[in-house]
C-alpha cells in the first residue's frame, strides 16, 4: 500500500471511528432522557414537567449559548450547547410518549428540510453568492408557508425576543412592498412617533404613552433594518457599553468611600470621564 492509500485508510478508519462514537453519544442520551422519564425510578421533577413547562428553560438556555459565544468562551460554549441539545431531547422525548414523534423524526425532518433549502448544495452546483443564497432561502420558505396555508407573519415566532420579532415582522411585510423606500423616510416616521409620546404624556394616559413607545421601538427594529443592523445585537452591545460605563462610575464613588444616591451633574461627570476612558 503507497503513502496516499495509507492515509485514505487512516482517513476512513478514523471517520467511522468519530462516526461511532456519535452514535454511541446520542443513545447514551437519549437513555439517560428515558430514564429520567421513566415513571418507575425516574426523576420527579423531569417526570412532571410538560411542552409548556419546559419551553422557558429552553428559550434560556439558547441565550446563555448566545452570551458564551459573545465572550469567545469556548468552553463554556460547549456545556452550552449540551444544554441545548438536551432540551431538544427532553422535547422530543415528551413527544414520543405522547405518540406524536421521537428524536430520529426531528432529525429526519431537519435534514430533509435543510436538503430542501440548499438545493445549490445537495442538487445543483450553481455557486450561489450568500445574498442569493439568503433570497433563495426566503424563497423556500414561503413555498412551504403557501403549501401550508399559512399567512406571511403567521410563523415568525411569538417567543421571540420582541425587538428582534419586530425586525422580522418588517422585513416579511417588505418582501410584498409593505415597506419604506428609505431610512430618511422611517427616521420622519420615528419623528412622528416620538411626538405622540409626548402628547401621550401630555395627557397623562399610561395606556396611551405605554403604546406609543411601543410603535416607536417598532419603528426603531424597522430603521435597523434598513440600515443593515441587527437590533438585538446593537441593543445587547449598547447594554454592555452601559454596564462598562456604570462599573467605572461605581469604582469611582467606592475610591471615595461615597454610597447611596449623588448629585446627578457628579454622576454625569464620571459617566463622561468613562466614555473618555474608553475612547483612549
Amino acid at each position: 500500500m503507497d503513502a496516499r492509500k495509507a492515509l485514505n485508510s487512516q482517513g476512513n478508519h478514523s471517520a467511522v471511528e468519530q462516526e461511532a462514537r456519535t452514535a454511541r453519544a446520542v443513545a447514551d442520551l437519549l437513555a439517560l432522557m428515558a430514564k429520567l422519564r421513566d415513571p418507575d425510578g425516574g426523576c420527579p421533577w423531569d417526570l412532571e414537567q410538560t411542552f409548556a413547562t419546559i419551553a422557558p428553560y429552553t428559550i434560556e438556555e439558547a441565550y446563555e449559548v448566545a452570551d458564551a459565544i459573545q465572550r469567545g468562551a469556548m468552553g463554556d460554549l460547549k456545556e452550552e450547547l449540551g444544554d441545548l441539545l438536551f432540551q431538544v431531547v427532553f422535547h422530543a422525548r415528551m413527544a414520543e410518549e405522547a405518540g406524536q414523534f421521537d428524536f430520529t423524526e426531528v432529525a429526519e425532518t431537519l435534514t430533509a428540510k435543510m436538503k430542501r433549502r440548499h438545493p445549490h448544495v445537495f442538487l445543483a452546483a450553481d455557486n450561489r453568492s450568500a445574498a442569493e443564497q439568503t433570497r433563495a432561502w426566503e424563497d423556500q420558505k414561503a413555498a412551504e408557508r403557501a403549501a401550508k396555508r399559512t399567512g406571511l407573519l403567521d410563523d415568525v415566532p411569538m417567543a421571540l425576543p420582541a425587538l428582534q420579532r419586530a425586525e422580522k415582522l418588517t422585513k416579511r411585510a417588505a418582501r410584498i412592498g409593505f415597506d419604506w423606500p428609505t431610512p430618511e423616510a422611517v427616521l420622519e416616521k420615528l419623528d412622528e412617533e416620538l411626538g405622540e409620546v409626548a402628547d401621550a404624556r401630555a395627557e397623562g394616559d399610561k395606556a396611551a404613552i405605554a403604546e406609543e413607545i411601543g410603535d416607536a421601538l417598532f419603528v426603531m427594529a424597522n430603521l435597523a433594518r434598513k440600515l443593515d443592523v441587527d437590533p438585538e445585537e446593537a441593543l445587547r452591545q449598547a447594554n454592555a457599553k452601559f454596564v462598562r460605563r456604570f462599573g467605572h462610575i461605581e469604582r469611582r464613588l467606592a475610591e471615595t468611600g461615597r454610597t447611596g444616591p449623588q448629585p446627578l451633574d457628579e454622576l454625569e461627570a464620571l459617566w463622561q470621564a468613562a466614555k473618555r476612558a474608553e475612547k483612549s
